[in-house]
């Protein structure tokens, strides 16, 4: 069973797990536990996978009828969890973060099966933190976490991507012609996280103009929350600039993008990794303990992105979009440093932690 969701960034590592999980074993069978309304009832189905969803939530930082309900949720939710588990009869129980992953991992615990985490962040999130003294296996994507869990529980394999985003040949020309651009003209692809980047999504809207304007073309992934609103109010009539809710499609856009302007959550930039592409990091200041922050500067500390503050962006980024487009130079070694801190088996090593527990 596995079990978290809620945002792209523990989704997609989700899926890419069961994934590795079914190349080491063609028989495994594997349930998803989720949250109702949550994106991961959607996404999980489409990757091929089957899913059941928990009456559970965060805490607003607000008084609200649904931190009073929030109690009732986590009872309703470990009861459904000891229920499905006496169903399912599995022989390991992941957790990948989010609202899911407490309940079911709680119960799996209590009933004594094996148990593992896996962290994407540089700073632990609040369910693997309050999981972390129970279960038997801590996965990682980076060192240094012994302040946050159990040292002899921790291993470093990395952060899980979609393999379908690897660069393999023809992808770029295909790309092109997937989005309907020209192949002689410099790309940017502008991406929010999952759920889209308010602040981002501004930033772009205040320089539309001058991208209209300028010799590139524009991938802007605006996320399902902005893009009505985005479309509306540019006027959606640039030919060199395309507006898009969600790419599905990730593996074209980032075959054909020269830069990409990015979040820095943790999915987000261990996909820049894996595609070795020269990138601006625009941490989003709305995330617990700034984590978005500590991500971007592992990365700037090693000369693989370029860190645009949040509160900066207004003014900043698409002149730093423009400079990196024409420096060849410093793409080359953004793009060369960024890609040697890649860990393309993540997802396999994983799974065999996963298969260390059962045995």
């Amino acid at each position: 069973m596995i079990s978290g969701g809620g945002t792209g960034g523990h989704i997609y590592p989700a899926i890419s797990i069961a994934q590795a999980l079914q190349e080491l074993h063609q028989d495994v069978e594997i349930l998803f536990v989720g949250a109702k309304g949550k994106m991961e009832m959607k996404k999980v189905p489409e990757a091929g996978f089957e899913i059941v969803g928990l009456w559970i939530s965060g805490i607003q930082r607000s008084l609200s009828l649904q931190n009073l309900m929030f109690p009732f949720k986590v009872l309703s939710s470990i009861t459904r969890s000891f229920g499905l588990i006496r169903k399912f009869k599995p022989d390991v129980v992941i957790g990948v973060g989010g609202y899911a992953s407490g309940p079911l991992l709680y119960a799996a615990s209590a009933k004594k099966i094996p148990t593992l985490i896996q962290e994407q962040n540089s700073y632990a999130g609040l369910t693997n933190k309050w999981l972390a003294g129970s279960v038997n296996k801590i996965c990682v994507a980076h060192g240094g976490m012994e302040k946050y869990f159990p040292k002899d529980k921790l291993v470093v394999t990395g952060n899980p991507v979609r393999k379908t985003i690897l660069l393999e040949e023809g992808k770029k020309h295909e790309g092109y012609g997937f989005f309907g651009l020209d192949p002689k003209k410099k790309t940017i692809l502008i991406v929010g996280g999952s759920l889209g980047a308010r602040s981002v999504n501004e930033f772009i809207l205040s320089g539309y103009q001058r991208l209209a304007d300028s010799p590139y073309q524009v991938i802007w992934q605006t996320g399902g929350y902005y893009f009505n609103e985005m479309k509306e109010r540019s006027g959606d009539q640039a030919e060199n600039i395309l507006i898009k809710d969600f790419v599905r499609e990730m593996h074209y856009a980032y075959a054909v993008a020269d830069v990409v302007i990015s979040r820095a959550g943790a999915l987000s930039i261990a996909e820049l990794m894996l595609t070795g592409k020269p990138s601006i990091l625009v941490p989003s200041p709305n995330v617990a303990e700034d984590h978005q922050t500590v991500n971007a500067r592992a990365l700037v500390e090693r000369d693989a992105a370029i860190l645009v503050k949040d509160s900066d962006g207004q003014e900043q980024l698409l002149d730093a979009a423009f400079a990196l487009l024409e420096d060849e130079e410093r793409k080359a070694v953004l793009a060369k440093n960024i890609k040697n801190m890649s860990r393309p088996d993540a997802a396999k090593d994983i799974a065999n932690e996963v298969v260390k527990l059962i045995a």
